[in-house]
């Protein structure tokens, strides 16, 4: 005697594959949810005590992002400019402003200002801004068009396939080491073999090794 209806073999395979696309389709979405801006918080400006404009500052005035991360090339960290060096122009400009004086009464207190950190990588990610800048990775290629953001706002997701797309195709990201600190710079056009040749001069190692960042 037949206990179960033909029909139910093909309800089994039809729940088999079923799942197997659920689960499928399931870990497919995680990945994308963890790769989307609500995680990684890209193109999302942060509020800072002070409303600091790299527009105004790098893309108006023109400053050189060295002026105030003074330690870019010679550390692995950029560095945050102390209340000093703001005072070097605010001592005299706007000085009155009452935008300012957080900053004027960390300067006569001693006190640093607790700026919100825009682009941090986990603790077992190391990154040293000195050898990138050394090999003609520039500043935009992070972090983005700074000189056009009123507040900064991380630019790309910094997930690890990011960061190896760049390792594992350095030509195209590298630029001539007198334009890393370019906001606006342009690819030579009569040399197609340009990228090639800094990534030979330079001595680019397209380093994809897990000890590189996670040491």
């Amino acid at each position: 005697m037949q206990i179960f209806h033909p029909s139910t073999n093909t309800i089994s395979r039809v729940t088999l594959f079923g799942a197997a696309f659920l689960v499928a389709g399931g870990l497919w979405l995680l990945q994308e949810l963890d790769r989307s801006r609500f995680v990684t918080r890209a193109s999302e400006p942060r509020e800072q005590p002070i409303p600091f404009s790299h527009q105004h500052h790098v893309g108006d005035i023109g400053i050189d992002c060295r002026y105030c991360h003074t330690s870019v090339e010679d550390s692995a960290f950029a560095g945050i400019p102390p209340t000093r060096t703001c005072m070097n122009c605010h001592s005299q400009l706007y000085a009155d402003s009452p935008t300012l004086e957080p900053v004027r009464a960390s300067f006569r207190d001693g006190t640093s200002i607790r700026w919100n950190r825009v682009h941090d990588l986990p603790d077992f990610v190391y990154f040293d801004h000195s050898i990138h800048v050394h090999k003609g990775m520039a500043c935009v290629t992070c972090h983005g068009r700074v000189d056009r953001m009123a507040l900064v706002r991380k630019q790309n997701s910094l997930k690890m396939e990011w960061c190896l797309d760049c390792h594992r195709h350095p030509q195209r990201y590298v630029r001539p080491r007198e334009a890393v600190f370019l906001s606006e710079w342009t690819p030579p056009e009569d040399d197609p073999d340009w990228s090639a040749k800094l990534v030979a001069e330079y001595d680019i190692k397209p380093r994809t090794s897990c000890s590189t960042c996670h040491r």
